[in-house]
């Protein structure tokens, strides 16, 4: 687990928040804690890592409500909710939404546990993409447009010379071409190129594909 995650607590109740609080502490993790969602957000930590647990009904904004507000903001915090009585349409309707789970107030200590670590764990993983997918999209505009011209055309299956045809070049320019996209996206042959392009731009699987 990375050493920068903390477990966001919100929850109106003091003494709720502050038994998770000190729950989460006791197996090493840092926690912070809000008597609100609007608190919460006020704070401006969504995007940091970690993950949150919020109880479902608050005055004001509910933990539902704070859910999809965080959907809203494409933030990646995994969410656990926390409810004095399970409810079907609550449940089904956080599960749809993307939470980890939904446990009762009630639950036992191993059961947050693992909530808490499966979200920590979810955190850690969607962050280790966003990431990478980052660092594909810096390469991709490392690219000229003639470059990138290429590359589509090398996806898309076509040889170097009907590369050349189609834009209208010499044979030796898509071969230097294609030996710079190869070293800017870091990799060493095409199938390389299409599974790393595909993970930020789709539509290059589908021309791999011939769609």
């Amino acid at each position: 687990m990375p050493n920068d995650q903390t477990v966001f607590v919100v929850d109106d109740d003091q003494l709720a928040r502050e038994s998770v609080c000190a729950f989460v502490e006791s197996i090493g993790i840092p926690s912070e804690s809000f008597p609100s969602a609007e608190d919460f957000l006020e704070a401006r930590v969504q995007h940091r890592a970690g993950c949150l647990v919020t109880d479902v009904h608050m005055p004001g904004m509910g933990g539902l409500e704070l859910q999809e507000r965080l959907i809203r903001q494409n933030t990646l915090l995994p969410i656990i909710v926390l409810t004095a009585r399970i409810d079907v349409a609550l449940t089904v309707r956080a599960i749809q939404n993307g939470a980890v789970t939904v446990l009762e107030k009630t639950c036992q200590s191993d059961e947050l546990m693992d909530a808490i670590r499966t979200a920590l764990a979810q955190d850690a993983n969607l962050r280790r993409k966003h990431e990478q997918h980052q660092e594909i999209g810096r390469r991709i505009e490392r690219l000229t447009l003639q470059e990138r011209d290429v590359m589509h055309s090398m996806i898309a299956g076509k040889t170097n010379r009907a590369i050349a045809q189609q834009l209208d070049i010499g044979l030796r320019t898509v071969e230097l071409r294609r030996q710079r996209v190869f070293s800017k996206m870091g990799t060493n042959s095409l199938a390389d190129l299409v599974r790393t392009t595909v993970q930020v731009m789709p539509e290059c699987g589908m021309m791999a594909h011939g769609n």
